[in-house]
């Protein structure tokens, strides 16, 4: 049984240029990147030139480019690098109702050392506006983390206009963009953040490499204690294979963008329109709000999402976040938006990528409406 891949936003696959230019990294050019002989001096060259072609897709200096273990590391260092500077406990963090938990989870932990979490509602849609980002500013927050598209449902925030808002108060600005980079634009100084994060298995890149990006000036207590690698943010030997893999990974992304942005769009809008003609009542979450071109989070009505999902095995897509793929957890971005219970329980997330077909969205509409078809309860 072929698999169809419509889960694009929990992981993609590594695409095959990333795995040829990461390849002899893991073999002859093995060696140390701060190492002054020829082995080591070829690791470094490839460190700065992969820095290089991440500074190229984000429109930043590549000395602004920090190197990560992945995305949730790259949230985690900008959000208590920022707070664990100064006094300790001191300080107030302002986050959207509908973040990823890499960015939740270290903000509670930040919460039970002693400092103060407001959470910014949103609206039906999964829209952040910048109105309430400024009712919960206060003469000491110290930082704001909103996402730059959510990998939910897709909306994507009005970054730039919330950096204004923070910015008119002095206050630093940090996007996750996780699911925003390689899709649609998102150049650092048309966003206008002080820091932004990147995940490479997001972006046809390995698991394991993040990227964040920190504006000059910019000052962070570092996660990690040690030599002073990656301008002192870092310590620890850097990952040579999949920095160089994050980077042939960005070098493609910027290459293709418009190409694929396109593409994945029409997949996206055939595939709900396959589905909105077969099955009354569908819902598109957040559908009027400004989205991804490649995610559609749906409500299947009168069934539960993971009944339709179990019905099709041979397509791979998910209720919701892969970070709680047990299913036994509610979205809490569905939440924010005032979804019901019901409502929650019918959403599947549908996601194309680069790799997907026209025949296999055809072939992925006509399971889920079959499967939709035998589960639903007759009108009485």
């Amino acid at each position: 049984m072929r698999q169809i891949y419509l889960d694009y936003n929990a992981t993609t696959p590594v695409a095959p240029s990333v795995v040829e230019a990461m390849n002899p990294f893991l073999s002859g050019h093995f060696g140390n990147p701060s190492s002054s002989h020829a082995m080591g001096r070829a690791a470094k060259e490839a460190i700065e030139d992969s820095r290089v072609k991440v500074a190229g897709l984000l429109g930043c200096d590549r000395q602004e480019v920090v190197f990560t273990g992945g995305g949730t590391e790259s949230n985690n260092l900008a959000i208590k690098g920022v707070m664990l500077q100064g006094q300790p406990g001191s300080g107030h963090l302002v986050i959207s109702a509908i973040e990823h938990p890499s960015i939740v989870e270290p903000a509670r932990f930040l919460e039970r050392l002693g400092y103060e979490i407001s959470f910014v509602p949103c609206d039906e849609h999964g829209f952040v506006h910048p109105s309430s980002v400024e009712a919960e500013l206060r003469p000491d927050t110290r930082l704001v983390s909103i996402m730059h598209a959510n990998n939910e449902i897709g909306t994507i925030q009005p970054i730039r206009q919330i950096a204004e808002v923070c910015h008119g108060r002095g206050i630093l600005l940090h996007t996750d963009a996780s699911q925003s980079v390689g899709k649609i634009p998102s150049f650092v100084d048309e966003l206008d953040v002080d820091m932004l994060t990147v995940a490479g298995h997001k972006l046809y890149g390995p698991k394991g490499i993040g990227i964040l990006f920190v504006r000059e000036g910019v000052s962070l207590e570092p996660l990690l204690h040690g030599a002073a690698h990656e301008n002192g943010m870092r310590g620890g030997t850097e990952n040579t294979p999949y920095i160089v893999g994050i980077g042939q990974a960005s070098y493609l992304a910027a290459n293709c963008l418009d190409e694929s942005l396109e593409s994945m769009t029409k997949l996206r809008d055939r595939l709900n329109d396959r589905l909105a003609n077969a099955i009354p009542g569908l819902v598109v979450n957040g559908g009027k709000a400004k989205r991804l071109p490649n995610t559609l989070s749906v409500v299947f009505p009168g069934v539960g999402g993971q009944e339709i999902l179990r019905r099709v095995p041979e397509l791979c897509a998910s209720t919701g976040s892969a970070c709680h793929s047990s299913g036994l957890v509610s979205s809490a971005t569905l939440a924010a938006m005032g979804k019901s219970a019901q409502e929650m329980a019918g959403t599947v997330r549908l996601c194309v990528g680069w790799y997907s077909s026209e025949e296999e969205i055809d072939r992925a509409s006509s399971l889920l409406i079959d499967a939709w078809e035998n589960l639903a309860v007759p009108a009485s």
